[in-house]
């Protein structure tokens, strides 16, 4: 018996839909049309996030028919670890290739003080959301190569899986703020945060959740209406639409005024401060007009400012503040009674900025393709 309709049109694939893109009440549906108890669906669940088999024939407790019947019409992967930077005690960037040959990253970062919520993260894991970027930040590496694809929901909770493996660490926070743009991949993320915030999926609470955007403010608009507590965190970056402008090509069709209604609708809507994300970039968005500037947008806006030094991306030209300058904007905003922290971000010395382990990845592999063949020379004479 084939998959139900609203099962099949639910993970919106061609070919075999993977079953990690299910929720479990659409796991039940299938379960139901194969006339199967309805309790194996939670077993099916638990094989999935709790003892995450890699393959159906693992599901021990499942009939065998059951088993079979899976297997011809779901897929169970997992992504292939291609690279790790780091170490144990420090942030670590993980690299991993999609079945489609893509590379996406992943970054896990260690206990640090509080970013999002009240205590302190734990560990916390930044995830991508798509191969690539359509949204062209001047400061950022993951669009230099262009967008590629929205990654499914099954590759999005696969890199909270993979991490956990690799790590052997459970993660307690998820921030949305690896490659691409998250509300530009609408449908796919709200169904991940689904499958990592459920019971029956990885258990980690709403509170321990961050999506980040660029500025879409429809999109924004659109998750107030969602039914989840997760935190929204605004990729500001320019207080003013000149300087945003200059390096937010998101702000010439969603300018500051929109932007900023959206986020005030979010706000009631939802009932829930926000975020916002400010790099600092050295003569570009670091002067006190800036801060100043932030400092009115903060008092219109429920909202706690983190400040973050720009990691250096090979092949821009941006740089980081010196610390003088990042603590003078800080001062400002305190001073005007604006709540900010100046982060002191981890994972500069492994390239952590979005993107750029890919890119090395990906130019590395290139440049290895392209080399002409060169025959080992034949052993002469002793």
């Amino acid at each position: 018996m084939r998959c139900p309709p609203d099962v099949a049109s639910a993970v919106q694939e061609a070919g075999k839909p993977s079953i990690q893109s299910l929720r479990l009440e659409e796991i039940a549906a299938y379960v139901a049309a194969q006339d199967q108890r309805p309790y194996r669906a939670k077993q099916i669940a638990d094989w999935l996030y709790q003892k995450r088999v890699s393959s159906f024939d693992d599901m021990t407790d499942l009939p065998q028919a059951l088993r079979q019947q899976l297997a011809a019409e779901f897929t169970l992967g997992s992504l292939e670890t291609v690279r790790v930077l780091g170490s144990k005690d420090t942030t670590q960037k993980f690299l991993f290739r999609l079945v489609d040959g893509n590379l996406i990253e992943s970054v896990l970062i260690p206990a640090s003080p509080a970013l999002y919520s009240e205590r302190s993260d734990r560990r916390t894991i930044c995830v991508s959301t798509q191969v690539g970027c359509a949204y062209g930040c001047k400061f950022c590496a993951s669009g230099l190569d262009g967008w590629t694809r929205n990654l499914k929901t099954e590759e999005i909770v696969g890199q909270v899986l993979a991490v956990e493996k690799q790590s052997g660490e459970r993660i307690d926070n998820v921030v949305f703020m690896g490659m691409g743009e998250p509300l530009a991949n609408f449908t796919n993320l709200v169904r991940a945060i689904r499958i990592i915030n459920a019971p029956w999926g990885l258990g980690i609470g709403a509170r321990h959740i961050t999506v980040s955007t660029s500025g879409l403010a429809p999109q924004i608009r659109q998750l107030a209406e969602e039914s989840l507590q997760v935190h929204l965190a605004v990729s500001l970056h320019g207080a003013t639409d000149a300087v945003r402008n200059q390096i937010m090509p998101v702000n010439r069709k969603y300018n500051l005024a929109t932007l900023l209604d959206a986020c005030s609708d979010y706000v009631a809507r939802r009932r829930k401060q926000i975020f916002f994300e400010y790099i600092l970039i050295d003569g570009v968005n670091d002067t006190d007009e800036q801060a100043r500037e932030l400092a009115k947008i903060a008092e219109r806006i429920p909202t706690k400012i983190n400040l973050i030094p720009y990691n250096t991306v090979e092949g821009l030209t941006w740089s980081r503040p010196p610390i003088e300058r990042q603590e003078q904007f800080l001062r400002i905003l305190r001073d005007a009674g604006v709540v900010a922290t100046l982060r002191r971000e981890k994972g500069h010395d492994i390239e952590a900025a979005c993107g750029q382990l890919r890119l090395q990845t990906k130019r590395e592999e290139l440049d290895s393709a392209t080399k002409p063949f060169c025959a080992p020379a034949e052993a002469g004479p002793n």
